[in-house]
């Protein structure tokens, strides 16, 4: 906590245009002035600038009096005076001078037994008006003048902590009546009963203390206590209705808790303690990196945020398939691309307390064709560059069972590059996980989907012996690269909850609208080819033998589609082209495990949106239209929309809870069914029996504290005062 120095200055912006414009103004009167000409500064540096003809110009500082700082100061003087003030200049140009005024003065508060003089004997630590002469051979052409009024800085008593004040237990620690007390060891800004705030803290917020329990400030008592009325000034029924409660006991007793501490001992136990088995070290799990006998991690090149990371650590139970470009214009002498067998076989941890090593096996491609892309040749063939051993491919095999892993095979895939000038080189990189010689399938959840994990299908596999299984795949959509074209558009599996639309365009010309026929069934290829699966499982881990685990998926042919919706086509128009792909997912929350909800899918359903085709010649380009193989490009999109289906738990209402709300607590602002609260059957605070015999006793003290209250003896009164 300190006391905030600051200056008062004009916006920058401002205050640059302003001076720009004055030194056009100072330049043609050849003349100097300051700008601007009067300060007020609380700090111990302020500037300002000189503007004009600033050759041969000298600066003097002097301190005048106060009372002539009202308007002008006087004639300005050339005679420097000793001040505790440094003047420096510095020129910005020809035509513009910054004058900056530094206090050479300490501005913390002096001690009691301080002996040092430069210290500020009290909060006011300087308060004065100084002049800023130029001068021209001993004449005066301008003057500044500048009024300070700056304070000590306060410092907290201790050093400061970034560290929090713990709050202990409760019942074994009292907290204190301080809750504002925030930070450990320094001084919290208006809290008043910090104890870290010396007198000088207090001063500059006394008055601004945070207010109520918070601010360990104690409220008064409430009016409905029995202490605070007196009989004097009391109702009648005052006797009955106020409550007796002492001070302590108030909403803020967990925050302000001043009793005795619980010392904890530990209670005898006549059983005899069961030793437990050793646990493994490192055990792995799902997720978990894979790591060396030095407890580092075992690493191989994969992609992070759309590059490769050549040292990314591998996680048990995650496979991953990347491929990395190189742009090479030399030989390789460095991992990934240059591989020693002694970096290779190396030795991990299993994860059951042992180690296993790596198994190496090389293979000499012969074919580089799915690892070269381009190659940019030069000219001069003496520039030619043969590679010799490079690693092209690493394909690692981890075998596991449990928690560990049994054993690792690699296979490394290297060959000899021969190029000119540069080529781009692609390496492939893999890693699959085998439960003895199965590989092992992700999981989307365990049991319920969860979000973002790829929704799971499956086609049906009849056995010979009349019993099925399920083989596993995937719901894809439209995935456009490069260019967008259909043609080389990849294929994205569908992710739990995440709705999406995307596509891809196909060329079409003339010749095309002719046979829509052929068209139709073209595109109703391409979108089928997305969706081969049969089944999608209900949950994320499904079993593959139980066809039970799998809901039928819902296909509207788009046969059906046209025979609604017929039309005949015409020339150079296809009418019900399915050129949109539509996939709705039902899914159901099942519950919740872990804190996470467990989502079930109950329906999946494939439709088809018809479209009209035809060639656009209009704004000029008629090429189309004229050309029969000049083609269009026409869009075939395809989108996944998850629907939750609503939870209704409750019965349904009869007719009389729909029409009727006038006793309905839920639906209307007065309920009536409880006024008379305590005595009905939703009260369990006390047995039933209790709460009637007291809610009857008192009904009974409102009767009588009525007929013996004020009102009936003014009544009284009145009877016998009208009877005499």
């Amino acid at each position: 906590m300190a006391n905030v120095i600051h200056t008062v200055f004009s916006a920058f912006i401002l205050q640059v245009a302003y001076v720009s414009f004055s030194i056009s103004s100072a330049q043609t009167q050849n003349t100097v002035v300051f700008q601007p000409s009067f300060l007020t500064t609380t700090g111990p540096t302020v500037s300002a600038y000189l503007i004009g003809n600033i050759s041969g110009v000298s600066l003097n500082l002097r301190t005048v009096s106060p009372s002539n700082t009202t308007g002008s100061s006087g004639p300005p003087s050339c005679i420097a005076e000793s001040t505790q003030w440094t003047i420096t200049s510095e020129p910005l140009g020809k035509t513009a001078l910054r004058v900056q005024l530094k206090l050479n003065k300490e501005l913390r508060l002096c001690g009691e037994n301080d002996t040092n003089t430069d210290c500020c004997p009290g909060p006011l630590c300087y308060l004065g008006t100084l002049q800023v002469s130029a001068c021209v051979d001993g004449a005066p052409q301008a003057s500044l003048l500048v009024r300070a009024r700056i304070h000590a800085l306060l410092f907290p008593a201790n050093a400061g902590s970034d560290n929090k004040t713990v709050i202990p237990n409760q019942v074994y620690q009292p907290l204190g009546p301080c809750p504002c007390d925030l930070t450990l060891r320094v001084c919290d800004v208006r809290c008043c009963c910090d104890k870290d705030c010396s007198n000088e803290d207090l001063k500059l917020f006394a008055s601004h203390c945070l207010p109520g329990p918070f601010g360990g400030q104690v409220s008064p008592a409430p009016d409905y206590q029995c202490s605070v009325q007196s009989s004097e000034n009391s109702p009648d029924w005052y006797p009955f209705l106020c409550v007796i409660s002492p001070p302590e006991n108030n909403p803020y007793l967990g925050l302000f808790y001043q009793g005795d501490t619980i010392s904890p001992r530990p209670g005898p136990s006549f059983q005899s303690p069961i030793l437990s088995a050793p646990v493994a070290v490192n055990v792995y799990i799902q997720g978990s990196p894979i790591l060396t006998l030095k407890n580092q991690y075992f690493t191989i090149p994969q992609k992070g945020f759309g590059q490769c990371v050549n040292n990314a650590p591998v996680a048990f139970l995650k496979d991953f398939k990347v491929d990395c470009m190189t742009l090479l214009r030399s030989c390789p002498t460095a991992s990934p691309l240059q591989t020693l067998p002694t970096h290779l076989s190396i030795t991990l941890n299993n994860g059951l307390g042992g180690d296993v090593s790596v198994d190496l096996t090389d293979e000499v491609a012969t074919d580089l064709s799915p690892f070269i892309s381009k190659r940019d040749a030069v000219a001069s063939t003496d520039e030619r560059v043969v590679c010799e051993n490079v690693t092209l491919a690493l394909d690692y095999k981890f075998y596991w069972k449990g928690n560990g892993i049994t054993g690792i095979t690699l296979t490394r895939t290297v060959g000899t590059i021969a190029f000119n000038g540069s080529v781009t080189l692609t390496t492939k990189y893999s890693a699959v996980f085998l439960n003895g010689g199965v590989m092992v399938e992700p999981r989307s959840g365990n049991p319920g989907y969860q979000v973002g994990r790829p929704v799971i299908a499956g086609i049906l596999d009849t056995l010979g012996n009349n019993t099925g299984s399920v083989q596993r795949t995937s719901i894809n959509i439209w995935k456009p690269v490069s260019d967008g074209l259909c043609s080389t558009a990849e294929k994205k599996p569908v992710l739990f909850g995440e709705n999406s639309t995307s596509g891809c365009q196909l060329p079409i010309s003339q010749q095309n609208l002719t046979q829509c026929d052929l068209l139709r069934e073209t595109i109703t290829t391409l979108q089928s080819a997305l969706i081969t699966a049969t089944y999608v499982a209900k949950s994320g881990d499904p079993d593959l033998f139980s066809i039970s685990d799998w809901v039928n998926i819902s296909l509207i042919p788009v046969a059906t589609l046209n025979s609604s919706t017929a039309v005949e086509d015409t020339t150079s128009t296809c009418y019900g082209i399915p050129s949109h792909q539509q996939i709705r997912v039902w899914s159901l929350n099942n519950g919740v495990v872990d804190g996470k909800p467990q989502k079930e899918i109950r329906a999946l359903q494939v439709s088809y949106g018809l479209s009209t085709w035809r060639l656009d010649c209009g704004g000029g380009d008629v090429s189309p239209c004229v050309d029969p193989e000049e083609t269009q490009l026409f869009p075939i999109t395809s989108s996944v929309t998850f629907i939750d289906i609503p939870i209704n738990t409750e019965p349904p209402k009869t007719r009389f809870q729909i029409n009727f709300t006038e006793y309905d607590c839920n639906r209307n602002d007065v309920c009536w069914p409880e006024l008379a609260f305590p005595i009905t059957k939703y009260y369990t605070g006390e047995p039933y029996s209790q709460s009637l015999a007291k809610g009857i006793i008192l009904v009974f003290f409102f009767i009588m504290a009525s007929v013996l209250g004020t009102p009936w003896r003014q009544i009284r009164q009145a009877w016998s005062g009208a009877a005499l």
